[in-house]
């Protein structure tokens, strides 16, 4: 009873010594408020001071049930869970035990990734289907082409880590917390407190438009490739998309981005075996390899059509919050990243040059079709394979965000939450996922130009999550931490971004005019 007394003496002490700081922390972030600039909102304040109280209980000895019937009212909210106990943590290395999900299971029961499968993840990412055009890049680039492959891996590179840095804020201690989930909830932060909800919406519409087109390409890919491999076959295209999306319907059915990796492990390897066979069959040919067709000049019609492939192919910051909560070790983020950018450009590099050297000006938007037909159907086979493998990551990133949407967003979803108390997923989360694969189906067989309105949806997803969006939000959230040259890296990034997205808009849209007007297929 005495120890209970001097505790709760304790608290009111400390709380009135945070009451003191806060007031005259406020009148200094009020300065920065005004200017456009803040470090935290009044939510995420209020959540730093509840998890202290937290963990100074937990370190007193007191037990949470104890704890719960003292400050019953106070830190309990309708769904059974801890205010500022499931959105904040005390340091990079994950959750509290004690954090509970919506549905009742606790967050350690959630399988977490090493910094290996982490890796293989922003690989396979960055290393898709779109590198098979990177030769092409270089046929409208020259030298610009390779330096624009080192150029976007080196930018990629270093928005997904300002990205990162904008889930995490400094405590009172001085030391980063985790106050951030997602990219919604960056978003939500940089809007606040005018409009809270408005730049949440704004990136979950851009994220599952980007999420969603991807999934569609590869169904698109797989059904045209099976297609030309076995041209004798009575199956038209439409029939092998067909198929292909009856083996990803098992995807309806992932559970956590562990299965995910296992899937990107193989899709890798997959890719490999695609590229040593077409660089093998380019090394045959190294004699008659045309080096002075690498010219510095480019062709200023279609080379922005070359950056939208280039830009594309290292697109991974939509799902980057996600990946980094699931990791083990977050404080090897950065790590990762680097060197999986670093070999992502070595790989891409070689692979353009010594393609686009083995075939010069014959060069063709998809290179697979400048093989001899026999290696052809080989290269074809592994690269359906590799679509398919692709496809879960996308897919599983895009339900996150639905269900997050809909039916785990507190009392704001618009459905019941999509999850059981055990965890197991009810019927309607299941439909949800099963009408995405076919939803994926559908666009894929009915969109007669695809190739032209992923031009158009990356152009205005891909260079606003990844270029415009993460500069502006490191600025708005983390200026006060910011030095000089950071400050220029943002601005020139928000800028180049800009120029490519309106560009990209701009042939994407002719393009698509020009193919409804003379009737046009992909």
């Amino acid at each position: 009873m005495a120890h209970l007394i001097r505790h709760k003496l304790t608290n009111k002490l400390t709380n009135a010594a945070h009451t003191v700081s806060n007031k005259s922390q406020a009148k200094v972030s009020g300065v920065f408020a005004r200017l456009g600039f803040q470090a935290a909102t009044d939510e995420e304040g209020l959540g730093f001071a509840e998890c202290d109280d937290l963990d100074y209980d937990y370190r007193q000895g007191m037990q949470m049930n104890v704890l719960q019937g003292e400050e019953d009212g106070r830190h309990m909210n309708g769904e059974g869970e801890m205010e500022g106990d499931s959105h904040y943590q005390r340091d990079g290395t994950g959750r509290r035990p004690s954090t509970l999900k919506t549905g009742g299971s606790l967050e350690e029961d959630k399988p977490k990734i090493t910094t290996w499968e982490a890796g293989w993840n922003v690989t396979n990412a960055i290393q898709g289907m779109f590198v098979l055009g990177l030769p092409y890049a270089i046929l409208h680039g020259g030298y610009l082409g390779l330096f624009l492959i080192i150029f976007a891996a080196v930018v990629c590179c270093y928005t997904g880590k300002i990205l990162i840095a904008c889930l995490y804020e400094d405590n009172e201690d001085g030391i980063k917390v985790r106050v951030r989930d997602s990219y919604v909830d960056i978003a939500n932060a940089c809007c606040a407190p005018r409009f809270p909800s408005v730049g949440g919406h704004v990136v979950n519409v851009a994220q599952i438009i980007e999420l969603v087109m991807t999934c569609i390409l590869y169904v698109v890919v797989s059904g045209n490739l099976m297609y030309n491999s076995f041209p004798g076959f009575p199956v038209s295209q439409k029939a092998w998309s067909v198929v292909a999306t009856i083996a990803l319907l098992p995807c309806a059915f992932l559970k956590n981005l562990k299965a995910v990796s296992k899937f990107s492990l193989l899709c890798t390897l997959a890719h490999f075996v695609i590229n040593v066979l077409v660089i093998a069959y380019c090394l045959s040919r190294a004699r008659e390899w045309a080096w002075e067709k690498v010219k510095f000049y480019i062709d200023v019609k279609k080379f922005p059509i070359s950056i939208g492939i280039i830009v594309f192919s290292y697109t991974s910051q939509i799902f980057l919050p996600s990946l980094e909560g699931n990791m083990q070790r977050p404080s090897e983020f950065h790590c990762m990243m680097e060197w999986s950018h670093i070999a992502a450009c070595v790989l891409k590099g070689l692979f353009a040059l010594v393609a686009y050297l083995t075939w010069a000006d014959a060069t063709k938007e998809v290179i697979t079709d400048n093989l001899p037909y026999t290696i052809r159907a080989v290269v074809n086979i592994f690269l359906v394979a590799k679509a398919l493998l692709s496809y879960p990551l996308p897919f599983f990133a895009a339900v996150e965000v639905l269900e997050k949407s809909l039916f785990q967003d507190g009392g704001r979803a618009l459905f019941p939450n999509c999850y059981g108390p055990g965890g197991q997923l009810k019927s309607w989360g299941l439909a949800l996922r099963i009408g995405l694969v076919v939803f994926t189906l559908l666009m894929a067989v009915f969109v007669p130009h695809f190739a032209l309105l992923m031009g158009l949806t990356g152009s205005l997803t891909g260079a606003g999550l990844c270029f415009l969006l993460p500069s502006l939000f490191h600025l708005k959230l983390q200026w006060r931490n910011l030095q000089w040259h950071h400050v220029f890296f943002d601005v020139a990034i928000f800028v180049i971004g800009g120029i490519c997205a309106i560009s990209g808009f701009i042939h994407s849209i002719e393009g698509l005019i020009e193919a409804f007007k003379y009737n046009i297929q992909d």
